[in-house]
């Protein structure tokens, strides 16, 4: 056997073990990454939901006469400041997921402030349209949480993946980076106060 054979072995295995290594990292990065992407995705569409829903509860609501305009038009100013927010699902970042964040909390504080304004008008109780969309708004909000759940979950197995020895050396090398989760809202541990009027 030639003396030049074996270190010519030796480095084609060691080199196909790199590789394999390598493209393993980078595949499973890719797939978890594309995974974020798609729950994110299922996000936005629950939060698109929600605002889609939105003009027709207005509408419902603004066929009462007497009904106070304040809180119709706080919905309508929260919806338009979420809906011109664009999160770049290929580049989430913090700033990004707090921005978005923060105007659907926007929207779903005046919805609150606008159905509990609603309980003073027993003629929109007894509307079904309204009770109709009140319960899509409902099993819209359990979207909204089953997605923002998923979409965490899926950002903490990629990033625990790429942040595992000897992933993260490849997976910095290859561009891969945390990715930002959905948090509570400030003052989400508080519990509200809750007044009745007798």
């Amino acid at each position: 056997m030639k003396k030049w054979l074996i270190p010519t072995i030796v480095i084609v295995v060691v080199a196909i073990i790199i590789y394999s290594l390598t493209a393993g990292v980078n595949n499973t990065a890719v797939e978890l990454e594309e995974n974020v992407t798609r729950t994110w995705a299922d996000v936005e569409t629950s939060y698109q939901r929600r605002s889609d829903l939105i003009p027709n509860l207005v509408n419902t609501v603004r066929g009462a006469a007497d009904f106070e305009r304040g809180a119709l038009t706080d919905v309508i100013e929260a919806r338009s400041r979420a809906t011109s927010i664009n999160v770049d699902a290929n580049n989430l970042d913090p700033q990004q997921i707090q921005q978005f964040q923060e105007a659907q909390s926007g929207v779903s504080s005046a919805l609150s402030r606008l159905l509990v304004t609603v309980e003073r008008y027993p003629e929109l109780r007894a509307n079904q349209n309204f009770l109709q969309l009140q319960s899509q708004l409902e099993g819209t909000e359990n979207r909204i949480s089953v997605a923002r759940t998923r979409y965490n979950e899926s950002v903490q197995e990629y990033n625990t993946y790429i942040r595992k020895f000897p992933n993260n050396i490849f997976a910095g090398m290859f561009g891969f980076e945390r990715k930002p989760a959905f948090e509570a809202e400030a003052g989400a541990e508080n519990a509200p106060d809750v007044e009745f009027e007798f």
